[in-house]
């Protein structure tokens, strides 16, 4: 084992799961159970629970389930060993000697983190130096301060095939390590050299405060113009924002989006605290659910431009499901906010801010600008589009509000708008109602494990192996009763698994939580069990209960080994018989 199982024991006892979701999760206690926006994937309504009896978490939502342990890791993006670490610390309990299971995997992520520091700091150095002096010159020309550029850790990389190699190799690291951080690439022909040549250097930041990544902007006409660092053990372009490590220790509730490292820069400097940026790509699921853990309100500040529309398009209803409430800026005179500033001055941004656009009426007027308003048949094909839109707003006073709008603009009567988006806000709930109908129908379907290798052969026996791992969780007292019971007699593969695992803790009186398990499940086992386990369970007869269950398994179990039996002997008859015939056949 990697971890003493005593060890694993009290750190579990010692964190409360509830307190632990709460510093990132705002958590709201319903019945028995705490309910809140996942922190996993983007929602609007709370699917996610925390129980604190059986201290489990789990999204009915996206289907993320564990302990504690579990909890950390996929928060934290860490193996199992390093969030182990950390809820130790937590604990404050003393970390034992670990054994080599996850030395590797901490090792290379301890190695990767270093190398990036140390590269940063070469960046950074080469800046202020003769190598760097156009790369300072244009920074300074951007309108950038000193100040600024510490801040920011802002860097060069000289216009050389193997400057941060030569550098990084008297620390130690060979071409293989830089390869592995995502700092060199390696040609068709097995050449390795530097990935940043000539480029001004943006460090990524995680809100850990560790260097995990690097953007760079070309000096010259090269291409592409901007390059990012791939992703690696360390970095997740689609996990991280940039300048969120300061951003998120801002007083504002409000986070401003923009496309680019320069306009995130330029704003903080600027007084705006509370700006960030994607990482050389759209917004996703998982930035938006990011940022919900440290704002309630986004203003989206992108580029003027076709594109900048177009993914201001893509990210409002991603931050709207993550329970951000959306604006949008809306510009003239510039192209983004680093143009703006520069031009006009903070205050005349400050200003812009104020009179951000809600998000139903900017998406509105994009809806409009599709369409001709003086020719009849255009205007009838924007109501339609602009309805589709409104009906898939959940309040009723949005819809008639916001509905109101859109016959404005269109020239129209109120109720002949509303009658529209009545009209498909009513096809919507039938779509969703024939969806519901056929998972009633189907409940054998419903209940399956999401992921087809865990898919139940035998429903009925693996129902009860459910309840049987069920009561072992909240009573490992009732492991004696289950001695003739075999681990093999269990039709389920993972249930068989995590029987056999809580047996063994059970026999060796330590706690059978299922967060005891997280170093011996898979994520994706880890998820299936927790909706096990959150399923409900007596414990007023539990003794009838697991006589019943065993009874099934055994049962069940029977009729597959009759089955094999059968098969075996109708193999072994078809096999005489072809015998038989072929010697008869001979002479």
């Amino acid at each position: 084992m990697a971890v003493p199982e005593r060890f694993l024991d009290e750190l579990i006892a010692r964190t409360d799961l509830v307190d632990l979701v709460s510093e990132t999760v705002r958590l709201t206690k319903k019945g028995r159970n705490y309910w809140g926006l996942c922190p996993f994937h983007s929602e609007k309504t709370p699917s996610f629970s925390v129980s604190a009896d059986k201290q489990i978490f789990k999204c009915f939502g996206c289907g993320k389930g564990g302990g504690a342990i579990n909890f950390v890791m996929e928060m934290e993006n860490l193996p199992f060993w390093d969030a182990v670490v950390l809820l130790s610390k937590r604990a404050g309990m003393e970390v034992p000697e670990r054994n080599t299971y996850s030395t590797g995997m901490k090792e290379r992520r301890e190695k990767l983190l270093t190398i990036n520091r140390e590269a940063a700091r070469a960046f950074h150095r080469w800046l202020h130096a003769s190598e760097g002096e156009h790369a300072l010159s244009y920074l300074q020309n951007r309108g950038l301060s000193r100040g600024t550029l510490t801040r920011f850790g802002l860097g060069f990389a000289p216009n050389s095939w193997d400057a941060l190699i030569l550098e990084l190799s008297k620390q130690g690291y060979d071409k293989r390590d830089l390869l592995d951080a995502g700092l060199a690439v390696s040609n068709q022909d097995g050449r390795i050299y530097d990935r940043f040549r000539n480029r001004v250097i943006f460090p990524i930041i995680d809100v850990r405060g560790d260097v995990i990544g690097f953007g760079g902007r070309v000096m010259d006409d090269s291409t592409p113009k901007y390059l990012n660092s791939p992703d690696s053990f360390v970095y997740n372009k689609s996990r991280n924002v940039f300048a969120l490590n300061i951003a998120k220790k801002s007083k504002s509730d409000t986070v401003i989006l923009t496309e680019g490292y320069m306009d995130t820069i330029t704003l903080h400097q600027a007084g705006f605290d509370n700006a960030v940026a994607s990482l050389g790509t759209s917004l996703t699921q998982e930035h938006a659910q990011l940022l919900s853990r440290y704002f309630h309100h986004a203003i989206l500040s992108y580029d003027s431009d076709t594109a900048g529309v177009s993914a201001a398009q893509r990210a409002i209803p991603l931050l709207e499901k993550a329970g951000l409430q959306v604006r949008v800026l809306r510009m003239t005179g510039a192209k983004d906010p680093d143009e703006y500033i520069k031009q006009f001055g903070r205050d005349a941004f400050s200003h812009l801010l104020e009179q951000s656009e809600n998000q139903v009426d900017y998406r509105l007027h994009q809806i409009q600008k599709k369409y001709q308003m003086e020719d009849d048949n255009q205007k009838v094909a924007f109501l339609h589009e602009a309805a589709q839109m409104l009906s898939t707003l959940s309040s009723a006073v949005e819809r008639e509000v916001y509905g109101n709008h859109a016959a404005a603009m269109a020239g129209i009567s109120s109720e002949a708008m509303s009658y529209e988006i009545k009209k498909a806000f009513q096809q919507r709930v039938k779509q969703s109602q024939r969806q519901k109908e056929r998972q009633v129908l189907t409940p054998a379907t419903s209940l399956q494990p999401k992921l087809r290798e865990f898919h139940y052969e035998n429903f009925r026996s693996a129902r009860a192996e459910e309840g049987i791992i069920r009561l072992l969780v909240l009573d490992p007292s009732i492991h004696s009763s289950l001695t003739h019971l075999d681990a093999k007699q269990f039709s389920s593969p993972l249930l068989a698994k995590a029987y056999q695992l809580l047996m063994e803790r059970a026999k060796a009186a330590l706690s059978t939580q299922l967060a005891t398990l997280a170093m011996d499940l898979n994520a994706q086992e880890m998820d299936h069990l927790t909706y096990v386990i959150s399923q409900p369970e007596s414990l007023a007869n539990s003794h009838q209960s697991l006589s019943n269950y065993i009874s099934i398994v055994q049962e069940e179990a029977l009729k597959r080994t009759h089955t094999d039996d059968i098969q075996l002997l109708i193999e072994t008859k078809r096999k005489t018989l072809q015998k038989k015939a072929y010697m008869e056949d001979q002479p």
